[in-house]
């Protein structure tokens, strides 16, 4: 049972390991899906501007047939997703590579994550950020594969029954 609990633990140390390089990753897509959207809405604002209006107002003025109307809506969509990209990439660039975790848990884009994990390759962790959450991961996987193992034991185990 110490080799089961022994390989849960590196099971559980090489999967924790991989949380820094995927949110290097996801930071990374995330800063360039602002900067392209950013280009979007700089034009737009641009274009507003140059018509004597601000952004609200040029978005109001796209309205009046089926074409402007759809895309006032996809403007308001693009202004809104690079607000919120913007402000989710603020703050991971504010947390340090632990803090991370508790950032993303606090919600990120899923669908830019789910097309980080597309492409997201395991990658062997060299920095400390890396060996921390990989004893970490060792460290959670063992202490759940041995309390299984107890627990097992416990409810299930030979019990000595007790002659009167």
């Amino acid at each position: 049972m110490r080799i089961v609990t022994l390989v849960a633990g590196l099971i559980g140390a090489g999967a924790f390991a991989q949380f820094p390089e995927y949110s290097q990753q996801y930071l990374q897509r995330l800063a360039g899906a602002v900067d392209e959207l950013g280009v979007v809405v700089a034009d737009f604002d641009r274009s507003a501007e140059g018509a004597g209006m601000d952004r609200d107002e040029a978005l109001r003025a796209l309205a009046g047939n089926p074409f402007l109307d759809s895309r006032q809506a996809d403007m308001t969509r693009t202004v809104t997703r690079y607000e919120a990209l913007s402000d989710d990439l603020a703050r991971m660039r504010g947390a340090g590579p632990v803090d991370r975790l508790t950032v993303m848990a606090g919600g990120i884009d899923r669908d830019l994550a789910a097309r980080t994990l597309d492409d997201f390759r395991p990658a062997v962790p060299v920095t400390a950020t890396g060996g921390g959450f990989a004893a970490a991961g060792f460290a959670v996987a063992a202490l759940a594969a041995s309390g299984l193992r107890r627990f097992c034991t416990w409810a299930f185990g030979r019990r000595r029954v007790v002659k009167r």
